[in-house]
């Protein structure tokens, strides 16, 4: 959270004039008002998605405090406040971590397990499960190719978290520029084939996940087509 950008943001807008802060109902009618209250009102949807334990009164406080410059803490005392907030915030994201990503590990070895038992899948040295679904007869891409392809990926529990064939527009990279279980799985297929991939977290996003929705230690599922090589 950077609270010198959240602070700026809504001084610059003029969201604490004397009659926007007021309690009860606000007149919104002027474009100023407007615009100024639908900015407060992201800023603390965001802060409170985050689930930071902030006391909304005492903020709005701070904010109108800082706009008329009559700060009640010195700029040390802020300073080692917020320091010493983050330390704690970090420290709350690292424990739900580490107990989203032992969850996750077991998960994963159960579902790996079972999966590596299915007729037509076969296992790697790496751990990487694959199965293919149509053969293609085509070329096979090296490493530094570049290659254009439809995908479909899934958590182990079916989350979506993307898609080109969703979105209906076929991805290009190139083959090296990927996730090592893609980088890999691709030089296992010709130029038509479509495989159903399965990656342990090692060769996937691994302890850090990523975006919102891969977890750290997430074992990731795709089925992959590869549409052409394209040098």
């Amino acid at each position: 959270m950077n609270s010198r950008l959240i602070a700026t943001a809504l001084l610059a807008s003029g969201c604490f004039t004397g009659s926007v802060f007021a309690q009860g109902k606000l007149d919104l009618k002027e474009p100023k008002q407007r615009v100024s209250y639908s900015i407060g009102v992201d800023i603390g949807s965001n802060l409170k998605r985050q689930e930071l334990e902030l006391d909304p009164k005492v903020l709005a406080a701070g904010l109108v405090d800082a706009f008329e410059g009559k700060a009640q803490l010195k700029d040390e005392e802020i300073k080692e406040t917020l320091n010493e907030f983050r330390t704690q915030m970090m420290a709350k994201m690292e424990a739900r971590q580490k107990v989203a990503g032992d969850k996750n590990v077991k998960a994963g070895e159960e579902f790996l397990a079972a999966n590596a038992k299915k007729e037509g899948v076969k296992t790697t040295k790496s751990g990487l499960q694959y199965k293919v679904l149509k053969s293609g007869t085509g070329k096979t891409p090296k490493a530094t190719d570049s290659v254009k392809v439809h995908y479909h990926g899934t958590l182990i529990d079916g989350t979506v978290f993307d898609s080109s064939v969703e979105r209906k527009e076929p991805a290009s990279f190139r083959v090296n520029e990927v996730i090592p279980g893609w980088t890999e799985a691709l030089q296992l297929m010709k130029e038509g084939d479509k495989l159903q991939i399965v990656l342990p977290s090692a060769i996937a996003y691994g302890e850090r996940g990523a975006g919102g929705k891969i977890g750290p230690n997430s074992v990731l599922m795709f089925e992959v087509e590869l549409l052409s090589i394209e040098n």
